[in-house]
């Protein structure tokens, strides 16, 4: 936690890599993940680096892994979880492992394809053995019929009598769907010179390319004729038919049943060996290609990595330039020496002065990263910058938990929460790829402690899934109020609504010792006291909040040396702040204070009081709550107003004076070197002219170049921004108490339509409702779960909106960015 307050020093780092030795130096800076290389070959493209034909090689190698798994998981089977702690290979060992993959894959390929052929010529021998025994006969000899028939072709060829033409046999077999159309076609092309029959098979067969079991229709067809034949052949053909041989005799076609049976057995020997072949085969995938893709990837890391620096002018070192956490530099210089102790020179690591900001390190543990994600979803803070993740671990569970406050709903998400961190090591767990899952996964402390918050408040407000519990003896009597006021029954049935007032004596014995007193829960009245509670509490809590953001910044102003911006920034938006919205706190709690249950009658209303304020005016109906008010709520809106042109001017016109100093200082030493130079009269002139140069050169980088048009831009939107969202975050720190509301009006809803409407609780029951009872049972828990969801998701949203509030214009920038150490730690994933 020390370095969550503020980010770590971070400092820009030259590396000198032997090249003998290079490649394991990076590859253990990639297990440590200590430092983020600069790209020191920004103009240089990608194919004329000097590993680019080592990055393609490994590139290869991942096209052929890809192609393995595919095989795997066309197996039905799954790749083992690879070896923790694998290490980039040396790069000799690339070759071999690039001819076995080759050699796995060819053999693979060379498997597939003879299992292939060999399933597709055991499908022919299925088809065909199920053309001869699917009982087609062969018609017998035609004979000439004495009239004509509805087969017997209108026109017969001159010469040639239908009964002495010899009949032919086309047998095979055909999809479905395309059974109906192939009579069809055939019958038509043909003119009735055939007789075509169309069975299904009995038993469904495999297909060779999907592996589904499919259906298949046989046909066989008699025809007179030779070219009638070659007509079914090319229609056949047309239609993707099987066509095979078919005997007229029937001991003929058995034979060659039994032939293509014994055919068939031994093709299926056949093809189980090969099965086991490749199930050897794809054992030996398994086994090593979870290992070989880690170190592939760590490989190409590292050369990609290379890429990056470059090369010395004698070619025997790498130079690099990288970004190291101050604290890691020991440990950076040790690896070093460890990885080029081989190389027998070793790697030399020195700090050099960079003008670019450096990168944001913020150390996280599985506690802190959830909310450290929080704060990154609205920018990543600038270098050394105040870090709010924090006081986030607070307050955003907190006002998560005012909007959310119920016993029972916060601790059906706090068993929830503490069921995933209890569970948080089992791998089971961890290797999940639900995305869902993943995100609460992720979140499990934050729903931990929002869980814990809403308990807090839910007995704050005395509501546990929306009804009041009675902890403590309730601070009003209704005794007290009946014995003094001598109410008769006539009273009583005239006035069916009656109020307790705590003016009498012995009706208000005191406050409630935690929480609101659950008499208010009975109380006619009930909802506009807490909206009153409620509202007003939002809005100390926004102001406070709000306040909390802008002191923040003065921790950033001194850190960075801005002493001016507290005096032109932060005291102008305090007083601005609190003036006005501080004020209206200060009111609420005075209010609070100060009025009594007896003057509550004739108590002011704080709202045309804050009016009236901006209007410079008073209301003669709403009695001012002390002496001077309207003089002093004059004197802060003044005030407020005049912090405006403060904010709007102060910063510009600070920096505009400081830079005029500082070009007139720089003026007046160069001046001062000028004459230097014309009193030495022996000194070489093109040697001081040349030094100048380099000077002048430096300066002119050092300089940061000061446009006023962009500061005061810059400043302009600050001031309009600050002003105009300390008003409008004012009023959205009142969803608090909105979205509260909305929790309890929708719990209150669950209890009277469906706990005591659809089940019937607190009455009794028909027999209409006896049988709805399990209907509107399981539509309570489908309620109480959306409720949880729905509810929670709307409050989560809203915390981030309000914390945004916190951040924006305030202390936080968002305008850095992450260090991302070269790291393996995705590849062991």
């Amino acid at each position: 936690m020390g370095s969550m307050f503020r980010s770590e020093e971070v400092a820009l780092v030259q590396l000198f890599l032997p090249t003998a030795a290079a490649y394991t130096c990076v590859s253990q800076l990639g297990e440590l993940g200590l430092v983020e290389f600069r790209d020191l070959n920004a103009s240089v493209s990608a194919f004329q680096r000097r590993f680019v034909v080592d990055v393609r090689r490994c590139e290869e190698l991942e096209k052929t892994f890809t192609f393995l798994q595919e095989e795997v998981r066309r197996a039905g089977l799954t790749l083992p979880l690879p070896e923790v702690g694998l290490l980039a290979p040396p790069p000799r060992d690339l070759l071999r492992i690039q001819e076995e993959t080759d050699r796995l894959a060819q053999e693979l390929r060379d498997v597939r394809g003879n299992q292939q052929a060999l399933r597709a010529q055991w499908h022919q021998l299925q088809l065909h053995a199920a053309v001869l025994g699917q009982g087609h006969s062969p018609p017998v000899a035609a004979t000439h019929t004495d009239g004509p028939s509805e087969r017997t072709p209108l026109l017969q060829a001159p010469g040639e009598p239908h009964q002495d033409l010899r009949v032919n046999f086309v047998a095979g077999a055909v999809e479905p769907q395309k059974a109906a159309a192939l009579e069809r076609l055939l019958w038509r092309a043909c003119r009735g010179f055939l007789i075509a029959s169309f069975r299904e098979t009995e038993q469904q067969l495999e297909d060779p390319v999907t592996g589904e079991p499919a259906t298949w229709m046989t046909f066989l067809i008699s025809y007179w004729g030779g070219q009638i034949g070659q007509k079914i052949r090319k229609i056949t053909d047309c239609f993707h038919c099987h066509v095979f041989p078919f005997a007229e005799e029937e001991a003929a076609r058995h034979a060659a049943l039994q032939q293509l049976q014994q055919q068939s057995q031994e093709l299926q020997e056949v093809l189980g060996e090969t099965e086991r072949f490749l199930s050897q085969v794809l054992g030996r995938v398994r086994r090593l290609l979870p290992s070989w893709q880690v170190q592939i990837r760590k490989m190409k890391a590292v050369y990609l990595a290379l890429n990056q620096c470059s090369m010395s002018s004698t070619h025997k070192c790498l130079i690099a330039e990288a970004w190291c956490a101050t604290r890691d530099l020991p440990a950076l210089q040790q690896a070093l020496q460890d990885s080029s102790s081989e190389a027998g020179v070793s790697a030399v690591v020195h700090c050099i002065p960079c003008r670019d900001m450096p990168p944001t390190l913020i150390r996280t543990n599985r506690f802190t990263a959830s909310f450290q994600g929080i704060v990154d979803a609205y920018g990543v803070g600038r270098y050394q910058e105040v870090n709010p993740a924090p006081y986030t671990i607070i307050t955003f569970p907190f006002l998560f938990a005012v909007m959310f406050g119920d016993v029972g709903h916060g601790l059906l998400m706090f068993l929830f929460a503490l069921a995933m961190v209890l569970a948080e090591n089992q791998p089971a767990v961890k290797s999940a790829q639900n995305e869902i899952w993943r995100t609460f996964f992720g979140g499990r402390y934050l729903l931990l402690l929002m869980g814990l918050f809403s308990i807090y408040t839910g007995f704050i407000y005395n509501e546990c899934f929306s009804r009041a519990t009675a902890i403590f003896p309730s601070g009003w009597s209704v005794a007290a109020m009946a014995n003094q006021s001598g109410w008769s029954d006539a009273f009583l049935a005239q006035h069916q609504l009656l109020a307790l007032d705590p003016n009498v004596t012995g009706v208000f014995l005191g406050p409630y010792p935690f929480g609101i007193d659950p008499v208010w829960s009975l109380a006619i009245n009930h909802l506009s006291f807490l909206n009153s509670f409620k509202m007003k509490m939002s809005v100390i809590l926004g102001v406070t909040h709000m306040t909390f953001g802008v002191v923040l910044g003065v921790f950033n102003h001194v850190h960075f040396g801005q002493w001016h911006r507290l005096l032109l920034e932060t005291l102008p938006e305090l007083v601005f702040l609190l003036g006005l919205f501080g004020y209206l706190v200060f009111l609420v709690v005075y209010k609070w204070l100060r009025l009594t249950a007896a003057s509550a009658a004739t108590a002011p209303s704080i709202l045309i009081h804050f009016i009236n304020m901006f209007l410079f005016s008073r209301s003669p109906t709403n009695r001012q709550l002390f002496q001077g008010q309207e003089v002093v709520q004059s004197t802060l809106v003044v005030l407020a107003l005049a912090m405006v042109p403060v904010l709007l001017l102060g910063t510009p016109l600070f920096l505009r004076r400081k830079h005029q100093r500082h070009q007139s200082r720089r003026r007046r030493l160069l001046d001062e070197d000028k004459a230097g130079l014309l009193s030495q009269p022996d000194v070489s002139v093109a040697s001081q002219n040349s030094d100048e140069e380099k000077a002048g050169c430096l300066g002119d980088q050092e300089e940061e170049e000061f446009v006023l048009s962009e500061v005061f831009m810059h400043q302009a939107i600050h001031t309009i921004e600050f002003c105009l969202g300390c008003i409008s975050n004012t009023a959205s720190y009142l969803r608090l108490w909105a979205l509260s509301l909305a929790h309890a009006q929708l719990s209150e809803v669950l209890w009277a339509m469906v706990m005591r409407v659809g089940l019937g609780l607190g009455g009794e029951m028909g027999v209409e409702a006896v049988v709805l009872v399990p209907v509107f049972a399981a539509f309570a828990v489908m309620t109480v779960a959306i409720l949880l969801v729905m509810e929670g998701l709307s409050a989560f949203l809203h915390a981030l909106r309000l914390h945004w509030v916190e951040f924006q214009n305030k202390f936080y920038s968002g305008s850095g960015y992450k260090l991302s150490p070269f790291t393996f730690a995705v590849e062991d994933e």
